[in-house]
């Protein structure tokens, strides 16, 4: 469990230096694009990321989840993802103009060119990446991501506040591409494969269709909001959906992707210990719903105080979207780890399956009530997510042991300490409404009456989550009590 702590303090310190570079360029260039140039970015940005996640082909997952691991695999896993990530990227750029003419917006077409010249780099330093996340050594991982960042966040500001609009978020793009296959490279082993190879290409293959069929489902499913409304209303109502959903998407970078990195190769040697990933997936779900539930729930009674601050005046109408995209993320959030749990038993079959399921009900519920506006696609996504947690429970009861109890031994802890910590929030919410003359006040005061609020709830409960917390700090105590008086 140590080197599981370990990698996932690693993968949060990677995450949070991350969060604050990108909140310093959201607070920069969400007073400098509109809502139509925040739209035209988020529609190209929708399939890169859907070409992005087949490009892997789930090769990553193969090396993390596959019990013998050679230099012949490795090269045959580079060459299946050089040749599926150089595809993907001729095809993204091909059809770009296709794509733009559809939405009826020519700068699609200039970011999507852009953003397909990313996947001509990113091969050469995702085997390797993948390695360091099979050992669960983070040091490298943490060390590229973090000067990615800072290489997109400078480029991003200096050319968005030199009047490249869109453009500059795609140029941002790419330096980090390029910045990180520069730094990987330097932290390759000396005797890790260089070159591709043929020998147990048909094995990588094998897996990847079924994988990455997983993760492009769930890709299509998250991108389906923005092409959806981009193509039935305009590029505004896209770029206000994306400031609404940029909330939700906030808790993603500060926790989910910390945790998703860890998730695959946790749950993997738990089945390999165990013969069922069923004891790490409740831990996961507790630890999971415990930080998500009482977020996202404060997100949601302080929505106003959050766009307002971060995104700024002109993206107000999204409040209401925000507040119930924050609710159809509690329900997300509780099967998030549904589909490393099944790749971790080698299930990838049924996880694509259980992925083509969850999005097919996404997209419905969205199209069943967009006529009803932007408010009404939030509200679709709400159905949708629930249909979604239905499905996501039949699968790991079926194929992983999964059932109702260990559901509710799960979350029961994490639904107390999510009372506990909001509930106070929404009252003095409700006597002192958030408004333009209270915004930063209440949003403050707000934060940090819900921080000390969950701390206390997670110790008074003795929720499994604050030992882990206990366990971090530790160290840290140690050392503080070690030092001499001055």
């Amino acid at each position: 469990m140590g080197s599981v702590r370990r990698s996932l303090a690693l993968s949060a310190v990677d995450n949070y230096l991350g969060i604050v570079l990108q909140i310093a360029s959201t607070v920069v260039l969400a007073r400098i694009l509109t809502p139509q140039q925040t739209g035209v970015y988020a529609v190209a940005a929708v399939f890169a990321s859907l070409a992005s996640t087949f490009r892997d082909f789930g090769v990553s997952e193969f090396l993390i989840q596959e019990r013998n691991l050679d230099r012949d695999t490795l090269r045959a896993a580079l060459t299946v993802n050089i040749t599926i990530s150089w595809s993907m990227g001729l095809l993204l750029f091909v059809a770009a103009p296709y794509i733009a003419d559809f939405y009826r917006e020519p700068g699609v077409r200039e970011v999507m060119h852009v953003l397909a010249c990313n996947f001509l780099f990113i091969p050469f330093g995702a085997v390797t990446m993948a390695w360091f996340r099979r050992e669960l050594n983070f040091n490298p991982i943490v060390i590229v991501n973090v000067t990615a960042n800072i290489a997109s966040f400078v480029v991003v500001v200096t050319l968005g506040l030199n009047g490249f609009g869109y453009m500059s978020l795609a140029w941002s793009a790419l330096a980090g591409v390029v910045v990180s296959l520069i730094v990987v490279s330097y932290f390759r082993p000396a005797d890790f494969p260089r070159w591709p190879g043929l020998r147990g290409v048909g094995k990588v293959f094998h897996f990847g269709k079924f994988a990455s069929s997983m993760y492009v489902f769930g890709q299509a499913g998250k991108g389906a909001p923005e092409m959806i409304i981009g193509r039935v209303q305009d590029m505004a109502a896209v770029g206000m959906f994306s400031r609404a959903y940029g909330i939700v998407e906030l808790f993603h970078r500060l926790v989910l992707r910390s945790l998703n990195s860890i998730y695959l190769p946790y749950f993997a040697r738990s089945a390999r210990e165990d013969g069922t990933p069923r004891r790490g997936l409740r831990t996961a779900v507790s630890y999971l719903t415990a930080v998500g539930w009482p977020f996202l729930m404060f997100m949601a009674v302080a929505a106003y105080a959050a766009i307002r601050i971060i995104y700024g005046e002109q993206w107000l109408p999204a409040v209401p979207l925000a507040q119930v995209l924050c609710l159809a993320g509690a329900i997300e959030i509780v099967y998030f780890p549904a589909r490393e749990a099944m790749l971790a038993q080698g299930h990838a079959k049924q996880g694509n399956n259980l992925q083509m399921i969850m999005q097919a009900l996404r997209v419905l519920g969205l199209l069943a009530a967009i006529p009803f506006g932007l408010p009404g696609a939030c509200w679709g996504l709400v159905a949708g997510a629930f249909g979604g947690a239905i499905a996501s429970h039949w699968y790991l009861r079926r194929f992983a042991g999964w059932s109702s109890s260990d559901l509710w031994l799960a979350v029961r802890p994490s639904l107390l300490v999510t009372l506990v910590a909001v509930g106070p929030v929404a009252l003095l919410t409700w006597l002192v409404p958030i408004g333009e003359h209270n915004y930063a006040r209440a949003g403050l005061a707000a934060g940090t009456l819900g921080a000390v609020l969950w701390a206390a709830a997670l110790c008074g409960f003795r929720h499994p989550l604050w030992a882990e917390i206990a366990a971090l700090l530790a160290p840290v105590l140690q050392r503080l009590r070690r030092r001499p008086a001055p």
